[in-house]
């Protein structure tokens, strides 16, 4: 009879002592290294069109940034978002040498070919059970953001539509996301 041998997660500091690879992007997923595909100029260019569009009207209360890292599970899990909204004094509370504790308040992911379903629906359950109050889904391909508040459904918002900001009293125009 063979012996199962159990499975050891890795923890986050574990994580950090691995060496660095230039040649691939990784994260902590369930205390899993998870090995990402980078993405394509359209990905990189739409997160910077979203943090144009969101720091004038985040500015009085926090940050808006691109690849924010953040522990949502503090042991087990070292993830990043496209692009976060971290109200001021939790970015200015967390370590320089380590990450942002819970996740960001905000949290938006531009979809890539690489993700599944079940990849997005996850860190979307993970994301809004450890502090995010919103999570955003980008499809370029479709002009859609499909959000989901925190203890609600997910509301598809296409051209036309503008998506409610309530955490800046404000909102967002589909089109302007999309550069249309």
């Amino acid at each position: 009879m063979m012996a199962l041998r159990p499975i050891l997660y890795m923890t986050v500091e574990q994580y950090r002592h691995l060496p660095d690879r230039e040649d691939v992007t990784q994260e902590l997923h369930w205390g899993m290294v998870v090995t990402l595909t980078r993405p394509p100029m359209g990905h990189a260019k739409l997160q910077s069109r979203l943090v144009r569009l969101l720091r004038p009207k985040a500015e009085r209360m926090g940050v808006v940034e691109t690849e924010v890292a953040f522990r949502a599970l503090p042991e087990y899990d070292l993830r990043s978002a496209d692009v976060a909204y971290v109200s001021r004094e939790r970015w200015e509370a967390t370590d320089d040498d380590d990450n942002l504790q819970g996740s960001p308040e905000l949290v938006i992911e531009v979809l890539s070919p690489s993700n599944t379903k079940a990849e997005i629906h996850e860190k979307a359950v993970l994301c809004l059970s450890t502090g995010a109050q919103a999570f955003w889904v980008l499809d370029a391909r479709r002009k859609t953001v499909s959000v989901t508040p925190k203890g609600g459904d997910p509301v598809i918002y296409r051209i036309g539509d503008s998506i409610p900001l309530p955490m800046f009293d404000s909102y967002s125009d589909v089109s302007e996301i999309f550069g249309g």
